[in-house]
């Protein structure tokens, strides 16, 4: 019942609202474009007039998803975008629940701050109180997955089509590691009712995710596991990091570090993952962990960030060394829970 609720308020506000701006967080993976190409493709399909924007450009390996030309890219097309959110009725953000989570737009998402908002959203933080409907909850596997629970609640049968199920998909793949964290059983139920209401390939979506590398990309991948991955046993910790020149000398493009902080997961002992990017003037940082282990606490506290309990991201603005020195500051505090 509480659900249904949820998602009758959010049908009244789109319906009410008959121009919207979706918004996602800054370098968007596959569950902020999945799921926002789903709510505009959904409601392109009831009549709304929708618009995706997203901060910065998006990986390579995500440019088969349908309706991807549809969207704007805020620093390339900064004066469309700007238009596009004066002339809005609603803005809806997805996959993300504060503008500092925007980068380079959230100035420009503040001055439209009168602009009614909508939220769906999986990660922890939301204030709820500035949006005029939501869907936030943090036991959930992506913003896909919510997405398309809302379009469930219309009904598969009418709404559901193939590519509005590429976009779920590509979400609940991406946000899961392959359903390997962050899972709940409504996940796998999900899926199996999204495949048995629609012609999709699921192999065929894997494959464009997972088998759609550079040679650059992937010769990066076996450069920072050889020579810039290091373990810490007395932590059951690993980390590796990527400079700027290490990625300019693999030709870097957008999203070629996209699961990269994952493989050390993958030695049997290690319980955390880190991975330091340099990029954008500042130290970007992703954590991964197995089991009882919350990097989501350990990003918020010491690294500006958070995310879930086994995902998360920080930044640091400093230098590569220093955030390095940093992580290893902290580690201490942590001895005891990351070696039960």
């Amino acid at each position: 019942m509480y659900r249904q609720l949820i998602f009758k308020s959010l049908t009244d506000t789109l319906y009410k609202y008959r121009k919207i701006v979706i918004v996602s967080h800054v370098n968007p993976d596959g569950d902020a474009l999945g799921s926002s190409l789903a709510l505009h493709l959904f409601a392109k399909k009831v009549g709304i007039d929708s618009q995706v924007i997203i901060p910065n450009d998006y990986p390579n390996f995500l440019s088969w998803l349908p309706s991807i030309n549809d969207i704007i890219v805020y620093d390339k097309c900064k004066e469309e975008a700007k238009q596009k959110l004066t002339d809005a009725e609603l803005i809806c953000y997805l996959d993300f629940n504060t503008e500092s989570r925007t980068g380079v737009m959230h100035n420009d998402l503040l001055h439209f701050a009168k602009i009614p908002k909508l939220l769906i959203d999986h990660h922890i933080g939301a204030d709820t109180s500035k949006f005029e409907a939501y869907f936030s909850e943090t036991e959930i596997s992506s913003t896909s997955e919510m997405v398309a629970e809302l379009i469930k609640y219309h009904g598969f049968e009418s709404y559901l089509d193939d590519e509005i199920a590429n976009c779920i998909l590509t979400g609940m793949i991406t946000d899961t590691g392959s359903f390997t964290h962050s899972i709940y059983r409504n996940t796998f139920s999900l899926c199996g009712e999204i495949l048995s209401a629609t012609n999709v390939d699921y192999m065929k979506i894997h494959q464009n995710i997972y088998d759609n590398s550079t040679e650059n990309r992937l010769r990066l991948l076996g450069f920072l596991i050889s020579d810039r991955m290091t373990v810490l046993n007395d932590y059951n910790t690993a980390y590796i990091y990527a400079s700027k020149s290490d990625l300019e000398s693999f030709n870097y493009q957008v999203g070629d570090t996209e699961g990269v902080v994952n493989y050390p997961l993958s030695i049997s002992n290690i319980k955390m993952s880190v991975l330091l990017t340099e990029r954008q003037g500042c130290i970007r940082l992703s954590f991964r962990s197995k089991g009882d282990f919350s990097v989501n606490d350990l990003a918020r506290d010491h690294f500006d960030g958070g995310g879930h309990f086994n995902a998360a991201g920080g930044t640091l603005h400093c230098s590569l060394e220093e955030a390095i020195e940093k992580l290893l500051s902290v580690l201490p505090e942590y001895k005891e829970l990351l070696n039960r």
